[in-house]
This record gives C-alpha cells, structure tokens and sequence, in this order.
C-alpha cells in the first residue's frame, strides 16, 4: 500500500463516519415515527391503504406481508419486461425480453441483487427500467432496512410478541430515508455530467475514417442519475449501461467514483449507530461498526497488495505494466487509467463488502488473489457493512455466535444484550449461516456436473472454476457483482442463478425474523460480573474470529481449487 492508497482509504473513512452519525440519528426518528412533518403525510395514505399503523404484528405475520410484497415487485418487473414491445417509453423499438432471463432479473432485482446477464442499453426500454428496475431498487433496499429493525427492535423490547408494523416500516424506509437521499445524490450526478434524459439514442460521428466516409457510433441515452443514485445508495448495484459505473456516462469523473463509494457505505454504516441507540447503549453499535472497519480495511490491503504486484507472466515478457507517472507498476489489465490500481481495488473491496453489484474495473481481470478479495468478501455473507440492512443483520447473527461460542467456553448461558441465547435461536442462527455456503456449493457442484453449465465457462482450468464459484456466490450472498468472464444468460444459469438469489435472501430473512420474535418474547436479564461485556476490543476480537472462522470454513476447499491453485500456478512459471 502506498502512502496515496492510505490517505485515499483514510478519507473515505473519515467523510463516512461524518456524514454517517448525523444520518443514524435521522433514520431512528424516522422508523420509531418520531419524524413529525412525516406522520401528517402519512396518515391520509394509510387511510388510503386501509393501513392501521398503531396495530403492530409477531415475527410470521411480518414475514409473510414481507414475502407477498416482493413477490407482487417479482410479477410486476416480469410483467413489464415481457411486454415492453407494446408498452410507451421505447424509443429503441427494444423487443420482449426472454421468459429465462425476465424471470432472473425480476428476482434479481427483487433481492437486491441486481446480477444482470444482459446488457441494461441494449435490452431494457427506459419505461422498464425507471418503472421496474429503478422502483424495485427502492423496494429491495427498504426490504433490508425493516428486517434489521425488526430484528434490533427484538433485542430492545421485552415480553412482548409484536416486533412492528411491516407496512408502516417499509413505507417510512422508503420515503423518508431512501427517497431524500437519493434525489440529493441524482442531482449532485447529474451536476456532474451524468446523462439523464429520455431523449432516442444520439448517433455522432467519430474521428476515425470509415472508407465510406466518416465513421459513426451510437451513444446511449437515458435516465441514468435517478438510477444510479438508488443504486448506489440502496446498495443494489444494477447499472444502467452493461459497463455499469465504468462507463463515463454513468460515472463520469473522479468526484462522481469517490461519492458513488460514500453512497454505498453510508446507510450500512448508519445502520451500527441506529443499532445502538434502539439498544440504549451506543457502544454497541460502535462495537460491531470497529469490527466491520477493521475487516475493510484488512481487505482493502489485501486486494490493492495483490493488485500492485502485477502478473510475473507479462513481467517475463518485458511488458511494461506502468501506465502513467501515477501508477507504481502493477496488474492494469481491466482498469481504467482514470481510475487506477488504487481506487480500482478501493471499489472492488467496497462493492462486495456491500452487496452491490456496481463495478469500475473487471474482477475476472484481477490477479487470482486480487479477485479472491471480493470473492471472499462475499462468501462471509456480506457482512463488512454489507447491503442496505442486510449487513447488519448478518453481522448480528455472527454477534448471537460469537456470544453463544463464548458462553460455552466459560460455561455459562450465553446472553446478548440482556437476552438469552437458548435452542430456538441457535437453530435460526445455523439456518441463516448455513444457508448459503449450501446454495453456493450445491450450485457451483451441479454447475460443473453438467453440460449447460461447463458451455458457460470461457477460461479453462482453475479460472474457469473461480468464473462459477464467483456466480454462485454472489447470487447467493445478493451481490450482483460478476467476474464476467462466464456466459451466464442462458436458460440454465438464468434459472439456477435465479432460484440460488430467492432462497439466498429470504433464507436469512425469515429466520433473522423468527429470531426478533423470540427475543422480543423474553424478559431481558440484568448483567452480572458474569457476563460478557460486549462492547469492548475483546468482544470485537471474538466477533471477527467467529465471522472468519464461522463464515469463511466452508470455502476453504473452493478457494484452494480455484484462485490459490490459480495463483500459484502462475507464480511457479
């Protein structure tokens, strides 16, 4: 790392807490309804909706308004997708997407995972993609946001079995939180020079000499702001032009890359400070916030290392590697100059620490430890910050291990936050860890067992298995993030990438409710000498330990057969 790459993380990090602490304390008045001028606009659309908001619900009633919801969000984005032939707003004459590939985007999107096996400027009217894609980028963020209420709600509340009104919740996440915010950032982009309009695409002519003339190209148009500012900031990742926030219409300068990584970090970061004062001790949040920031910042060091030592192989052929007086050397193979080795490894970490598919640079371009990176970062269950509520979610259900591993070292009842860990919530906790490394494995196994699946692999050998394990993985931890290099809009991967998104998602957020229903249900125990203190460095420690150890054993094997084989292969040479 040198000295750029340090100053450039420690300001990312210092803006974030900045701006993040003021935000928290928004988003808590806001979800306990203390947001006055909110409260007079609400009250006539719940009596339009028929929405008592003062009758709260237990955990199951939660979750199944919380399914039918995204499963109407499902229906319509395929609906819009099979029939934007005939529908306004297509100024392309863009014709009916694939039944496949229609079914995978709408759980895609519905997931907040955004994984996009088309290309967005090529396929999507624009009515498709601001009343499907853009829309449901506020649904799936929302979704996130009430289940890791819910669940802190659970931990804040004692003998009662109601953890909240799930339609109340959605509609303050998504008006009051997600919708400010990302109408301040879609008019900073569009400040910017980031396009957004609805204008037919633009031919122009280029400064090459076609032999029939001058040569011309056609520039995509579209409302790109509204829709990269949810996608950032509701961390779902989808971008609006197939070379997502590589293309300088959608990222156009280095200011435009810097606040697009505040924009996915800022809610998950808020969410830790949120977290603790619904707890009535701050110090938690700020617990679990350290141990996502040293994870971060671990691996930030870890993928821009990896990065700057280049490939040994165009290194042998006397390539130089160094592409300006600003890099030291290094893998630039998938990089923008404008970006650099730096903030090209800053933004990978930050994209798949965050469930948010968004890319600057070509992670199948990486070195084989460089793109191991986010693939890890992935496989942990997206928990360094993570997606918008789904990040701390995550990292509470390690918090629950970590505790309940500590209890049974010292032989006491394990305890977080006054409430007993007892057999119930250790049987949600092992569903929500488990739940994905089953569906990533499974899938990758049924991937390369088959020969729809091995079709898809362009690179061979342990590469082209990274390609698959990549996939599997971040549908299943809802990233969205690809390592492009594998075929992956085919019937096959369209279908099984689908399924894997669905049960990825909603495997952990039914039994994070189940969870916040039961600690909701219990009396909270007064601390004794003891029990474990769980705000202090020891407990971050433990809960670092438990997310590595716990989150990353099941890939060991994976990992070994894919980018470690990989990387010593081509170092041995």
């Amino acid at each position: 790392m040198s000295a750029a790459a340090w100053l450039q993380l420690a300001v990312f990090l210092g803006v974030l807490l900045a701006l993040a602490w003021p935000l928290a304390r928004a988003i808590d008045a806001v979800m306990a309804g203390r947001f006055a001028p909110g409260r007079r606009i609400e009250a006539p659309l719940w009596r339009l909706a028929g929405v008592r908001p003062e009758r709260e619900s237990g955990w199951l009633r939660y979750a199944l308004g919380l399914l039918v919801f995204n499963g109407l969000g499902v229906l319509a984005v395929y609906a819009l997708q099979r029939l934007q032939h005939v529908l306004p707003l297509n100024p392309q004459g863009f014709g009916a997407v694939t039944p496949d590939s229609a079914f995978n985007t709408a759980i895609s999107f519905m997931s907040n995972t955004n994984w996009q096996g088309y290309g967005g400027e090529s396929t999507m009217s624009y009515l498709t993609q601001m009343l499907g894609l853009t829309v449901q980028n506020f649904l799936s963020a929302a979704t996130g946001i009430v289940v890791v209420i819910a669940l802190v709600r659970g931990f804040s509340r004692h003998s009662v079995k109601s953890i909240g009104n799930v339609w109340v919740d959605l509609t303050r996440a998504t008006l009051w939180v997600l919708l400010p915010l990302s109408l301040v950032l879609a008019v900073f982009f569009a400040g910017q020079g980031v396009i957004q309009n609805l204008s037919p695409y633009t031919p122009v002519h280029t400064l090459e000499v076609a032999t029939d003339g001058a040569a011309t190209q056609t520039l995509a148009m579209g409302p790109v702001a509204s829709q990269l500012a949810i996608k950032m900031v509701g961390t779902n990742g989808g971008g609006f032009f197939n070379a997502n926030s590589a293309h300088p219409f959608e990222n156009p300068t280095a200011v435009t890359n810097f606040v697009q990584m505040l924009a996915i970090f800022l809610i998950p970061a808020a969410l830790c400070f949120v977290f603790g004062r619904m707890v009535g001790d701050r110090r938690q949040g700020w617990a679990v916030l350290a141990a996502m920031v040293v994870l971060f910042v671990a691996f930030v060091v870890a993928a821009t290392t990896f990065e700057h030592q280049g490939n040994p192989v165009l290194a042998a052929l006397g390539a130089d590697q160094t592409t300006s007086t600003l890099q030291s050397g290094g893998n630039m193979e998938g990089k923008e100059v404008r970006f650099g080795i730096n903030a090209s490894s800053l933004f990978a970490v930050i994209t798949t620490a965050a469930s948010c598919g968004a890319v600057i640079s070509m992670h199948d371009s990486f070195t084989p430890l460089g793109g191991m990176v986010p693939l890890v970062l992935m496989q942990l269950g997206e928990v360094v910050f993570g997606g918008v509520g789904a990040g701390l979610y995550g990292m509470l259900v390690f918090a629950i291990m970590a505790v309940f591993i500590a209890g049974l070292m010292i032989g006491r009842t394990p305890a977080y936050l006054g409430k007993k860990i007892e057999a119930h919530e250790m049987r949600m906790v092992s569903i929500a860890i488990l739940v994905t490394p089953l569906l990533v494995l499974i899938g990758t196994a049924v991937a390369l067992m088959t020969e729809a699946g091995r079709a898809g692999i362009q690179d061979p050998g342990t590469h082209g298995f990274t390609e698959v394990l990549y996939a599997l993985s971040s549908a299943a931890n809802n990233n969205g993030s690809a390592f492009a290099g594998l075929s992956a809009n085919t019937p096959f991967y369209n279908v099984l990438l689908g399924l894997a998104m669905v049960f990825g998602r909603f495997g952990v957020i039914v039994p994070v409710l189940a969870m916040a229903g039961s600690f909701a249900a219990k009396q909270r125990a007064t601390a004794t000498d003891g029990t474990l203190p769980t705000h202090g460095p020891l407990f971050v420690a433990l809960l670092i330990g438990t997310v590595l150890l716990i989150g990353l054993l099941n890939y060991v094997p994976a990992l070994a057969l894919g980018p470690v084989a990989e990387h010593l292969m081509l170092w041995a040479r």
